[in-house]
Parts: structure tokens; C-alpha cells; sequence
């Protein structure tokens, strides 16, 4: 069926609208999903639903000071979109960024805003999906009920829960007297002028926004258990900046650019796992290099874990280390005793007085978006499936779920899963077929499986808290997210489609 529908419940009164395709999601994944379906497979009808009320994703509902990625915009950009700006860009310039692909290839009259979805039901018996949820006014706030059917979902809402970001239980919390505010859900009102703030944590969230207010508060101290490896370099990239000197094309510089920077991050990654110490001793003396004299970097920036065991966070230039050596920034490296009316008592006996204290203590996991998928009436535990290829799962037909890298950007595995769904929706149309389920072969009956990642290869916080969601892995390619850019690059284009791991009806 390659057509729009809708048709009206006699019961309800309520519509139903039909689309060869239905995408989950306004952000970054979800608007490159657009553009490659309309570019890739025309024919197919599609919309996109956003719960939201704007594209954007993370970059839209994240408002705390000096938001910015931590992935160079050269790969986070998409592969068809040249990015002209500053390598480590702010949330406003990535948001214009994507305004631009939404306009300039007319996908705003694809995007459906304030549509939240609440369930997915699949049916074997019409090979279709309906989904469930509301669509909030945006003048009243009245919600309706609104009703999709689908031929294939493609989920791209991400994969934490934007609304509330995760922040852990201490003792005493109740009894301080200041503000505690987490980064996810950042109070526009709020005034840190001549405030003593504490930032729990010590990822990329707390590097952005400890510099971002050292200069506005009294002093701004980054408490945390355990250090993070920090790669500090300058926000240019002189071979983009050569380049656009000798008039070369965006098109060209934007390629060339891109392929160098994958090139260094894959021996970045690679010498991390074959000579740890080597790469570790390098980061921090890069680390000592932009700190004081004696300043204690083996307390303070070593971490406990190897490079690359979990994200390397990026200083633009160096602006955490220049508000630490400037003194309106400090940190300290203990555990939280509890919380008192005047701020934090560590496990060492210090006591950090504040007024404000930031939570920058990460985010929880959400599994396709939290919705209540079922498959032929049968409620749909995303945790007894095993993934293929780390983006579709067994026992669960048309649905593919974009889940991008760890080590590399996000965006990179969404333009590759972007091309794969649109390969595989071809070649269900050249089959014939208007189902197809991930099912373990004979020879995969024995598989070992485990855990989605291994903790040993990448093990950050919030996913560890939520291993037990996530689908399991098994110990042959198909069968896992192998967390490799490198690797799927090439393995994505040239995987069999009919190597009897997809089942088609």
C-alpha cells in the first residue's frame, strides 16, 4: 500500500490515519529518517509524529547554560548536509541546522507536533500496526485521542526519558535550604549571580555547565565520585578552515573533514583497546598541561576506568581547566555523606556550603519511548527478545529502532540505518511481503546470549541501571549493536537480507 487513508470508528467518531510508514520521533534520527525515506523511497507515504512542539529532540528540550554536543558537528551532522560552523556547536545552532534539512527539503508537511504515543498494537491479521496516543492543543492544552495505522514503524524518539532526568536518593536532601535543580529540567527563572553553586557529576553534562556559570555565580564547585577523561582541543578545525581559505566546495570540505575526523576517532578507538596505558598517559598529560602547576590531577582527573570504557568528554577549548585555573571553578573528589540545610557534607568530612545544587547526574533509559507494544494481543517484554543488528528485534515485526553509537555520533548510524530500512522496505516490495520478523535460525538455537553491551566493552551509569530493559545479545554480528562505525559502515550495505535471519510474509 503506498497511499494515505483515513477512515472514521463509527463507535468513537474518532479518525484513523493510514501511511506506508509512521516515525517516531522530531529529532536528529527521526528528521534524518524523513529525508531519507523521501529521498531514498519516494513512493512510500510517511509521517512523523513529535510529542513535542518543535524538531529538535535533546537539543530542543535541554535549556541549561552553554548546551552544546560533544561529538564534532562534522560527524553529527548528516552525511548530506555540509556543516559550516564551529566543530563543537550549541544547542540554537544545531536546532538551525536542522531547520535548514526541514526546509530546504520540504518535510515540515510531514512532521505532526504535540503527538504523544502511548501504545502499539500489531496485528498478524492485518499486517498492520495502530497506534494509540493524544494530540495536545497548543493554544488550549486540550488533548484529543488520536489514532495511526502503519504498514512499518521506524522509532527514532531516542532513548532516555526527556521529562525527568535521573538523579539518586542521599540522605538529608529534604533539609537543605537551597535549590536543587537537575540540567534536563533547567528553570528559566533561575538566578545564580553571586550564588555558591555545587554541580554533582562529572561527565559531559557537568563540563559543559560548570565554565558555562563560573563567570556569573560566586564559585561554582563540580563534586564528584569519580573522574572522567577529558579531551581539552580548540573549537576550530583548521583542515575545514585551510580548505574554505583555497575556495574549495561545502560540499567537498564537508566530506573531506568528516572521512579525517572518523579516521583519527577509529585510531583513537583502536589504540584505546590495544594500548590503554599509552592513550590514558596521553590524556592526562594534556590534562596537566592546561591546569596549574601541582594541581592534583591524579586525584582529581584519573579516572578508575580505561579510555573509551565509557564517553571521553570533549572541552572546547579548554574552558573547564581556564575556569579551574582562573579559581572561580574547583573540584572536589568524594563521595556525598548527606545533604544539610547548608549544602553537602562529604565522606571525608568536608562540608560544601551552597546555595544552588545542580544534579548533573545523568538520565534514564527509555525503551522505545516507554510505549505498550503488543504483538498479536500479547504484551511485548523488550527484555525476553534478543536484537538483530542492535536496531529490530525477535518476535517483533516491521519495527526498527534507531540506536546510535557511543564511541562515534549518534547521527552516523542513523544515516546508515537510514539507507538499511529503505533497502529493506524495497526489497519487502520485491518480495511481495508485508511482514518481516528477526527469528534465530536452527544454527543460532544454541547461541550464547548476554547482556545488550558488555560491561567490559562500554558501561556507562544509565546503562547499567537498566541493563534488564534492554534485549539481549547473542555472540554472532546479527545478533548484537556491535557499538562499531567502522565496522557497520561497510557490514550495514552488504547484509544479506535473506540469510534466513528476517522472515518474510
Amino acid at each position: 500500500m503506498t497511499q494515505t487513508e483515513s477512515t472514521i470508528d463509527a463507535a468513537t467518531g474518532t479518525a484513523t490515519e493510514h501511511f506506508d510508514v509512521l516515525i517516531v520521533g522530531a529529532g536528529i534520527s527521526g528528521v534524518g529518517a524523513a529525508y531519507h525515506l523521501q529521498d531514498q523511497y519516494p513512493e512510500k507515504s510517511f509521517v512523523v509524529l513529535e510529542k513535542f512542539d518543535s524538531f529538535g529532540g535533546t537539543w530542543l528540550t535541554h535549556k541549561y547554560p552553554g548546551i552544546r554536543s560533544d561529538s564534532d558537528l562534522y560527524t553529527f551532522g548528516y552525511r548530506f548536509k555540509p556543516w559550516i560552523g564551529k566543530p563543537i556547536a550549541t544547542a540554537d545552532k544545531i536546532l538551525a541546522y536542522m531547520g535548514e534539512v526541514i526546509e530546504e527539503n520540504d518535510l515540515a508537511r510531514h512532521i505532526r507536533y504535540n503527538h504523544a504515543i502511548t501504545a502499539a498494537e500489531w496485528s498478524s491479521d492485518d499486517n498492520l500496526w495502530t497506534l494509540y496516543g493524544t494530540r495536545t492543543d497548543p493554544a488550549t492544552g486540550d488533548r484529543q485521542p488520536v489514532t495511526f495505522t502503519t504498514n512499518f514503524l521506524w522509532m527514532c524518539q531516542g532513548y532516555y526519558r526527556h521529562e525527568k532526568g535521573y538523579t539518586p536518593e542521599w540522605p538529608g536532601m529534604a533539609d537543605f535550604a537551597g535549590e536543587i535543580v537537575h540540567p534536563q529540567t533547567w528553570p528559566t527563572d533561575i538566578d545564580l549571580s553571586g550564588k555558591r553553586v555545587v554541580v554533582i557529576g562529572s561527565g559531559a553534562t557537568a563540563a559543559t555547565l560548570v565554565p558555562a556559570i563560573a563567570g556569573e555565580c560566586e564559585h561554582v564547585t563540580m563534586l564528584q565520585r569519580s573522574p572522567t577523561y577529558f579531551v581539552s582541543r580548540p573549537n576550530v578545525n583548521e583542515t575545514a578552515d585551510m580548505l574554505r581559505d583555497l575556495e574549495i566546495p561545502e560540499e567537498w570540505t564537508h566530506e573531506i573533514v568528516r572521512r579525517k575526523a572518523l579516521k583519527d576517532q577509529a585510531e583513537i578507538t583502536r589504540m584505546s583497546f590495544e594500548h590503554p596505558e599509552m592513550v590514558r598517559d596521553e590524556l592526562l598529560r594534556l590534562v596537566t598541561e592546561e591546569l596549574p602547576e601541582g594541581y592534583d590531577v591524579e586525584k582529581h582527573f584519573t579516572p578508575k576506568y580505561r579510555p573509551w570504557q565509557q564517553r571521553l568528554a570533549m572541552v572546547p577549548d579548554g574552558d573547564l581547566f581556564k575556569g579551574i585555573s582562573s579559581g572561580k571553578a574547583s573540584v572536589v573528589t568524594d563521595e556525598i555523606e548527606t545533604f544539610n540545610e547548608k549544602g553537602i557534607l562529604t565522606t571525608s568530612g568536608e562540608q560544601l556550603d551552597a546555595d544552588v545544587i545542580i544534579t548533573a547526574t545523568g538520565f534514564d533509559l527509555s525503551v522505545l519511548g516507554d510505549i505498550a507494544f503488543t504483538v498479536d494481543g500479547q504484551p511485548v517484554n523488550y527484555a525476553d527478545t534478543i536484537t538483530y543488528r542492535g536496531m529490530m528485534f525477535t518476535g517483533v515485526p516491521n519495527l526498527v529502532w534507531v540506536f546510535g553509537y557511543f564511541r562515534a555520533s549518534w547521527t552516523l548510524r542513523a544515516d546508515l540505518i537510514g539507507d538499511w530500512v529503505c533497502r529493506l522496505l524495497r526489497h519487502m516490495d520485491d518480495l511481495g511481503a508485508r511482514k518481516v520478523t528477526p527469528q534465530l535460525r536452527p544454527e543460532d538455537a544454541d547461541m550464547e546470549t548476554g547482556s545488550w553491551i558488555d560491561p567490559e566493552n562500554f558501561n556507562p551509569g544509565y546503562l547499567m541501571r537498566s541493563q534488564h530493559l534492554m534485549p539481549k545479545r547473542g555472540d554472532k554480528p546479527e545478533w548484537q549493536h556491535t557499538q562499531d562505525y567502522w565496522l557497520e559502515k561497510d557490514a550495514l550495505p552488504a547484509s544479506d537480507l535473506d540469510d534466513g535471519c528476517l522472515i518474510y510474509d
